[in-house]
């Protein structure tokens, strides 16, 4: 089990090709990959996209690549003359419109954008890939051990939420048999208090007492819930992406509760449903950020 937050980085030097590789990862729903490539790689991206979605599941990556040209002997620095002329003329006439005089040095010209710049002369992307998937591999490979080492401490505490819902649906299992019997007993004292004169075993008593322990029976909901809660502990232990399987399976538990809510007919078996409630809204919140 593994968070979606973490960050790694790798570099490679092969073939001539210096190239570094920083990824991150946050938390999202689905799987987002935003690539960042030098202008050079920019063909490689479809690879690179592959290579992280085969090992992350979800959250949004961010991969930023960086190249270094002056470790690649075949790159040549060029000079764009058409430009540079382009560049002087252009000043010149410029010159002639302002009514301005000054110099228009080389060094003016040779700064100009474009005009001196690397050769992309014989640059075939494809032959740095082995230095780019090596430093993107090394790259994962970090940002993957941390969120193992975070997903391990969301995974003590969600292990720590479970016990406190299961223990309170452990008091809720014992304090449910005696429910009707306390309703029972409630009924009986309104119905004296109100001095009509009914035995306590009259037929229209018992039946109440009958619908009513019918109605607030909630030994199926506490049935479903231990399995689920044992489903959501089996989960935790498994070493691969469980986010969305434990969303599903907090749904239902929430379901299981809201509907034990109501049944419950007694005040301490629903202060420790809310108790319940409580400790899966957090654990919703902490699954969010689970691959």
């Amino acid at each position: 089990m593994r968070s979606m937050t973490g960050y790694g980085r790798g570099e490679s030097e092969r073939g001539g090709a210096k190239i570094s590789v920083e990824v991150n990862s946050v938390n999202r729903k689905q799987s987002d990959i935003v690539i960042n490539l030098p202008r050079e790689l920019s063909a490689l991206e479809p690879r690179v996209r592959q290579v992280v979605s085969d090992r992350l599941a979800r959250g949004r990556t961010n991969v930023v690549v960086v190249y270094d040209p002056s470790a690649h002997a075949s790159r040549r620095l060029a000079l764009d003359g058409a430009l540079a002329r382009s560049y002087h003329d252009g000043m010149r006439s410029l010159q002639k419109e302002l009514g301005v005089t000054g110099e228009i040095t080389i060094e003016m010209i040779l700064q100009a954008p474009g005009v001196l710049r690397f050769s992309d002369d014989g640059l075939e992307p494809h032959k740095f890939w082995p230095a780019l998937e090596e430093a993107l591999s090394a790259a994962l490979d970090d940002l993957i051990k941390m969120r193992a080492r975070e997903g391990k401490h969301l995974a003590k505490d969600l292990i720590h939420r479970l016990k406190v819902v299961r223990q309170a649906l452990k008091e809720v299992r014992k304090m449910h048999p005696a429910v009707a019997e306390k309703y029972r007993a409630t009924l009986l004292e309104r119905i004296n208090k109100a001095g009509l004169d009914l035995e306590p075993h009259d037929e229209r008593l018992l039946k109440e007492v009958a619908f009513f322990a019918d109605r607030s029976d909630v030994s199926e909901e506490l049935t479903r819930l231990e399995s689920h809660l044992a489903q959501f502990a089996h989960h935790l232990r498994k070493d691969e992406p469980v986010g969305r399987t434990l969303e599903f399976i907090t749904q239902e538990i929430s379901r299981e509760l809201n509907t034990l809510g109501a049944k419950a007919g007694d005040a301490e078996i629903s202060r420790h449903v809310l108790a319940c409630k409580s400790e899966v809204e957090k654990i919703r919140e902490q699954i969010q950020n689970l691959e």
